[in-house]
């Protein structure tokens, strides 16, 4: 019943130098690591350049399970600069709409996942022990991917649409998975950017990273240190979280 889990440790600590395992006598397709990228998909790229009330108001679509999907993994691939990258576990995706002229366009994609079990600055901010942390961590909503398309300019519209979708995230999450979530997070790299579309939308810096990444056996960074920013989505979210 624990195979996998075994197999997982022992090529952890295979990859830690503490044990060496025998050489691989075959490698299997892993159809959840070796994708096919999404295929471009042509929309109109008309350059959008207007105030934030010309195109209001914004339709904005859950695609997780629908036609749509493909529109948004293949804009996310082809515009956004991480690429686009198939989450695991619970996870939807936004379209985001403007009426141009009669004419629906869409003009930002947002992801969002299951956050990340372990989080210092996070769990910290929340409060919450250990036993509800891990009880309540699906209750936790991590926004991986933020899109505005490369041919729109439109001021305020990053923290209008954070805005819109943190009334709405719940709602969505619980039609989708049976339950609601109650925090929203983010990862903002300083070296890149500067988040002002979050703190604009009244996101809260809680602290940064370790640069350790979830899956590391050590206590150095093997990566870029990045900010953490939250949300809360509901007032009552301490008291919902530290539930046991």
């Amino acid at each position: 019943m624990r195979d996998m889990v075994c197999r997982g440790l022992l090529l952890m600590l295979h990859r830690g130098g503490e044990i060496e395992l025998p050489e691989v006598r075959q490698v299997s397709l892993n159809p959840f690591v070796q994708r096919d990228k999404p295929q471009p998909v042509l929309i109109d790229v008309t350059p959008l350049t207007c105030a934030l009330a010309d195109i209001r108001p914004l339709s904005f679509q859950q695609v997780r399970r629908t036609s749509d999907e493909p529109l948004f993994n293949s804009l996310m691939e082809q515009h956004h600069y991480l690429g686009y990258e198939q989450p695991v576990g619970e996870h939807l995706k936004y379209l985001v709409w403007a009426d141009c002229s009669g004419k629906p366009r869409p003009i930002a994609c947002m992801a969002w996942s299951s956050a990340p079990r372990h989080l210092g600055s996070r769990d910290r901010h929340i409060g919450w022990s250990s036993e509800a942390r891990r009880r309540n961590i699906r209750l936790v909503a991590y926004n991986t991917r933020f899109l505005i398309l490369p041919w729109v300019e439109v001021p305020h519209l990053a923290s209008h649409i954070l805005g819109r979708i943190a009334n709405s995230l719940s709602d969505d999450w619980e039609q989708l998975y049976g339950h609601p979530v109650y925090f929203a997070e983010t990862f903002i790299d300083p070296g890149r950017f500067r988040g002002t579309c979050y703190r604009a939308a009244n996101w809260k810096l809680l602290g940064l990273t370790t640069g350790r990444g979830k899956d590391s056996i050590s206590k150095r960074p093997n990566r870029s240190i990045k900010e953490v920013l939250g949300y809360p989505l509901t007032p009552r979210f301490r008291e919902l979280l530290s539930q046991s």
